[in-house]
């Protein structure tokens, strides 16, 4: 069976059966790794992505319901080159991203709600975020960091790898320049 869908903007066409699972076909398929199993149940949203805007758990979504539709992953957050999103670096500041495991789903989750354009207050954040389980951080280092990508400006295009602001004065930033000598940060790590 052929399946079409566009993949963090890329158009994608699967000769995959229609009931695989979306979590195998991307991570096995198309070789993005980023989005993780967790519990394979839906339970603990490590699997989340982004279907048409809406935050779906990929381990329970049979992959012909994608079809025609668009499907963002956590390698979808990042910009041009690579550049980081707003969210990507509030979680790298604030300590949001621990182990590893939950944190693609949870920047898929803040994305959704940066998007979402809903304000950032500490509850709201965690509502976001309720279908998303972390064993590492207590959750009060991610909701830190989503408030602090709302504050920077973080809104409809929050995972779009730019940030309010950002312009000219990133243009001529040392392209080899490594994490710790003040570049700012890529995905993949060395993808500049």
């Amino acid at each position: 069976m052929s399946i079409d869908v566009v993949v963090n903007g890329e158009r994608a066409a699967l000769d995959v059966p229609g009931s695989r699972r979306l979590l195998d076909v991307l991570r096995e398929d198309l070789g993005l790794t980023g989005t993780k199993e967790g519990c394979g149940e839906g339970e603990c949203g490590a699997c989340s992505v982004l279907v048409d805007g809406a935050v779906v758990d990929s381990c329970l979504v049979p992959v012909a319901q994608v079809a025609g539709r668009s499907v963002r992953t956590v390698e979808g957050l990042a910009g041009p080159g690579g550049r980081l999103s707003v969210l990507q670096r509030a979680f790298l500041e604030t300590g949001g991203a621990q182990c590893g495991i939950c944190t693609p789903g949870m920047l898929i989750a803040g994305v959704a709600f940066l998007e979402s354009g809903a304000a950032a207050t500490d509850e709201a954040i965690r509502e976001a975020i309720a279908g998303n389980l972390c064993r590492c951080t207590g959750y009060t280092k991610i909701v830190e960091a989503i408030a602090l990508a709302a504050e920077r400006g973080a809104g409809p295009d929050a995972g779009a790898g730019h940030e309010a602001g950002a312009g000219a004065e990133d243009a001529g930033a040392d392209e080899s320049a490594g994490p710790d000598d003040g570049a700012e940060p890529t995905y993949p790590p060395g993808s500049r």
